[in-house]
């Protein structure tokens, strides 16, 4: 079983009678739904309804709850969710240090009281397990990148910058991580107008190529019009977020989609329920 020690991320605690109600009415994930023993994806959007923070969420005992999130973000994550705070009967804090391990490639049985490992639900069932607790130096963290990019799972910093995407660019519609039967939350009447119209474009694709890919930010191209941009790689496959319609319109053609000097196949995650467009967008509106 392949194990990586993820240095670069960081852990806060929200704590307190008021905890669950108070991460319910500002966070996408939909905590009522959120058992023991699992880490949910969830994201604080900004009122226009892009991601502003991403995270992944796990129960921490009775009224107490740990966020996951990226290292470099964690300080000013800390201070948003502070501003919200009000007169709700919470502590949040960032934890001192953080021992974020991730396991991988088989089925596990997590223990309910166990508060320290949680599955990640971006993945199958008892796919991946995260630990927080003692630190692991058994680590493979090239082997965990391929194995997140073979599972079209997006992630901000590498495959997308906060503030520039929706949570359905980034899947998080399919993953979990928004909770569409929920009260309201920062950013939800958007999301929900986006959700009951289907008009997300914007889509995670997994990318493939005969030849290494090209650096993390570059454009997908057909016919010199932009259709995406390249995120996360390893080798010859790696992950896109691009315009579903532009791509289908591309394949109708027989148009080659190009990453500098690579052409690249682009195609949906295996465990996604969204499809490319019936009818492409024609050249003039692409």
């Amino acid at each position: 079983m392949p194990f990586a020690q993820l240095k670069d991320r960081a852990l806060i605690s929200v704590s307190g009678p008021d905890a669950e109600h108070f991460l319910q009415n500002i966070l996408t994930t939909d905590l009522d739904i959120l058992a023991p023993g699992e880490a949910k994806p969830g994201a604080l959007l900004t009122p226009q309804g892009k991601i502003l923070f991403d995270f992944l969420i796990s129960r921490d005992g009775e009224n107490a709850f740990r966020l996951e999130c990226r290292a470099d973000i964690a300080d000013d994550f800390v201070r948003r969710l502070t501003l919200y705070k009000l007169r709700a009967k919470v502590e949040i804090a960032k934890a001192d240090q953080a021992f974020v391990t991730v396991a991988w490639g088989h089925e596990s049985t997590l223990s309910q009281s166990d508060s320290t490992t949680a599955a990640d639900t971006r993945f199958p069932k008892g796919a991946v397990t995260r630990s927080y607790g003692e630190p692991d130096e058994r680590s493979d963290l090239a082997a965990w990148q391929a194995f997140r990019i073979a599972g079209g799972i997006a992630e901000s910093g590498s495959d997308y910058q906060l503030g520039d995407a929706f949570p359905h660019d980034v899947l998080l519609d399919e993953t979990g991580g928004v909770g569409f039967k929920k009260g309201c939350y920062v950013g939800q009447e958007v999301v929900s107008r986006m959700q009951h119209r289907g008009t997300a474009r914007r889509r995670v694709l997994i990318v493939s190529a005969d030849r290494l890919l090209p650096a993390p930010g570059t454009e997908l191209t057909v016919a010199g019009r932009p259709v995406g941009t390249l995120g996360s790689t390893v080798g010859t496959t790696g992950l896109a977020i691009a315009r579903i319609d532009r791509v289908k319109a591309a394949l109708d053609a027989g148009q080659p989609i190009i990453a500098a000097d690579a052409t690249v196949s682009l195609a949906i995650p295996a465990w996604a329920k969204f499809a490319f467009p019936q009818e492409a967008v024609s050249a003039e509106e692409a």
